[in-house]
């Protein structure tokens, strides 16, 4: 009965990760219509930083990995789904502690996926464990940084945020673990719960990693700090425009 069980399972949760992996996508294309309605773009540069934020990380993972054409190219599930999510961001204006919270579990949550999904790619393909975990967090955070850049921005993911490439690195990680038991299905399990979770309580106790002057003004008390203590400890910078850090909009993952 268990391995009956364990069967049912097995078939089932191809498909509760394809629809993982797609809102995910749709609520990247969100976000980057968020961003393209914050500097008062138009429909088309709404749909181009969703198409950037929600499909960039893997199609860059599928032309490293030389494996064909990327996945976001063959199922016009991804494309339809990214603009999608850049039409309700054009007409609607999300916002408030509900629209908060749900992108910021639905965003952990995605974040597990796509890493394992990265990292076990790579392990398919016969890459070693770091070019896997390089993949892994490709996937979960190369979209935001594309999309960071391609508006003139500092990507979030570069520091001063809440742990989120870090979450990555874990959840493939976990991933690649199990994966080398030969049990994949279960590797995909664990690097979402481990993705998730820890992403999910790095917002809720403002972990961060430290930046290089704030370590060298503390040292040797190094390790995770709350975001006010970082702050408290750098030292303040003149304000400008140029180079400046973007700040996250309300439920955007870092």
């Amino acid at each position: 009965m268990v391995a009956d069980v364990a069967a049912r399972l097995g078939d089932l949760m191809p498909d509760v990760f394809r629809a993982i992996d797609l809102t995910g996508v749709f609520l990247n294309g969100v976000l980057g219509g968020l961003i393209g309605r914050r500097r008062g773009f138009d429909i088309v540069g709404f749909a181009i930083l969703a198409i950037v934020s929600a499909l960039g990380g893997g199609m860059l993972r599928d032309t490293l990995l030389q494996a064909g054409p990327p996945v976001a190219l063959t199922d016009p599930a991804y494309l339809g789904t990214a603009l999608a999510g850049a039409l309700v961001a054009f007409l609607l204006h999300l916002r408030g502690r509900w629209w908060n919270r749900v992108v910021l579990v639905a965003d952990a949550l995605v974040l597990g996926a796509w890493a394992a999904t990265g990292a076990s790619k790579a392990l398919t393909a016969g890459l070693g464990v770091m070019p896997a975990i390089m993949l892994g967090v490709t996937t979960a955070v190369g979209g935001g940084i594309i999309r960071d850049v391609a508006v003139g921005e500092v990507p979030a993911v570069f520091g001063g945020n809440t742990l989120y490439a870090t979450s990555a690195i874990f959840a493939s990680g976990a991933l690649i673990v199990l994966h080398s038991q030969g049990h994949e299905t279960l590797g995909m399990v664990a690097a979402i719960v481990v993705g998730a979770g820890l992403s999910i309580l790095a917002r809720w106790r403002r972990w961060i990693l430290p930046d290089a002057e704030t370590v060298r003004t503390a040292a040797p008390r190094l390790g995770l700090r709350r975001r006010d203590e970082v702050r408290a400890l750098r030292p303040r910078r003149r304000s400008g425009r140029d180079g400046r850090r973007r700040r996250r909009l309300p439920g955007e993952p870092g």
